[in-house]
């Protein structure tokens, strides 16, 4: 008599969309090599669904064109994917979810979203995010702000889902603490020119010019403008702001400026710092937040023993929550040979993995300061 069994060795593919053209280009590479180092280490363990092996498919959000993050994922659902790690900028995101994902059943982690809108997105408990939404970000950069003995700021924020909902829950809490705010003004992320944004932003003055935008476009340039005309030399940081392109670009002319972005100080965090650079991945802007996307993905199939998009979906929050045996970066063995034998765990991984119950993280941040030219890591908020 022949035993049969569904459980046999296969190729499980898995999408990573995000912005590898557009305003954030520098940071993708990061990103999606975090979620690859992920997607290895599972592929490598021999631990994943029988000695399953993960192959993972790239694709451009562009982070701004809406209809060619659809585009984009729809390839990667005809090429078979069961998951997507990202998208990664907040419109795009919104589009991947509610044209693709959610219409073919698919589950998507957003290493990097953090819109709050996207909180009340419908998702048929499709979506998470491994980001903190901006309704607590802002917040946190005006109490940075705030500390720093900042009273007055102008404002610009590129006009997107990301920066519309950033600088609004901003704003409300520099006035909450007493900073006034001289201007809020939008700008558009693809333009030649922004003289007469910074023209309007310096008239109005402030100690501090706070830029809600990308820094590969538009947000870059504003800076350029405004330190060439002398109008502000502090400029407060959006996350979307933050990587070593900008402080390549300005050098110390930028130092005393700061901001905040997710991040952690904490032990999964140098946890992941250790392994990352062990593997040759830069642990930068997003890229923790993108291995930990991965992992849960990972993790979910093998609690579930199905690569079943459904079933990864239902999974993705009894791993990341727990109660179980805690599972930080560079165990992802350890976390697939106990899921896959029925035992509880509580991924932690780079970022202290906790979600709330619709399914994003709580998310501890960090305060950026820029010293000598290059961005430091001052405290977690």
């Amino acid at each position: 008599l022949f035993m049969f069994s569904t459980s046999y060795a296969k190729e499980v593919k898995v999408g990573i969309i995000l912005g590898f053209t557009g305003p954030i280009e520098s940071l993708t590479p990061g990103m999606a090599a975090g979620a690859e180092l992920a997607f290895q280490e599972a592929s490598d363990s021999g631990a994943l669904l029988s000695g399953s092996t993960i192959s993972s498919i790239r694709a451009d959000s562009t982070c701004i064109d809406s209809a060619a993050a659809a585009s984009a994922a729809e390839f990667l659902i005809s090429q078979g994917v069961t998951a997507i790690m990202g998208a990664d900028c907040s419109g795009v995101t919104g589009a991947v979810l509610s044209n693709v994902a959610v219409p073919n059943g698919v589950p998507m982690i957003s290493p990097s979203a953090t819109s709050p809108a996207l909180t009340s997105a419908e998702d048929n408990g499709l979506f998470f995010r491994t980001a903190p939404s901006d309704a607590r970000g802002g917040q946190v950069l005006a109490d940075i702000t705030n500390d720093r003995g900042i009273t007055s700021v102008a404002i610009t924020y590129v006009n997107t889902d990301y920066g519309v909902g950033l600088a609004d829950v901003y704003e409300a809490a520099a006035n909450a603490r007493g900073i006034e705010v001289t201007a809020k003004t939008a700008h558009e992320g693809d333009k030649a020119d922004y003289s007469a944004e910074v023209g309007v932003l310096s008239s109005a003055g402030g100690d501090a010019l706070v830029v809600i935008g990308y820094l590969d476009q538009g947000g870059n340039q504003i800076i350029q403008g405004s330190l060439d005309s002398g109008a502000f030399d502090t400029f407060v940081l959006s996350d979307g702001m933050i990587g070593e392109s900008l402080t390549d670009t300005f050098g110390s002319d930028l130092d005393g400026s700061f901001g905040s972005m997710p991040g952690s100080l904490g032990t999964g965090a140098m946890k992941f710092k250790a392994y990352a650079e062990a593997n040759g991945v830069d642990p930068s802007v997003y890229v923790g937040e993108s291995y930990d996307a991965a992992a849960l993905i990972v993790l979910a199939m093998a609690l579930g023993k199905s690569d079943d998009s459904a079933s990864i979906a239902a999974n993705i929050m009894k791993v990341a929550n727990g109660p179980g045996t805690k599972i930080y970066a560079g165990e992802l063995k350890k976390g697939l040979d106990l899921a896959s034998a029925g035992f509880a765990v509580d991924y932690e991984g780079a970022t202290d993995v906790n979600f709330t119950d619709v399914g994003e993280a709580f998310g501890a941040f960090l305060e950026k300061g820029i010293e000598g030219g290059q961005f430091t890591n001052v405290a977690q908020r």
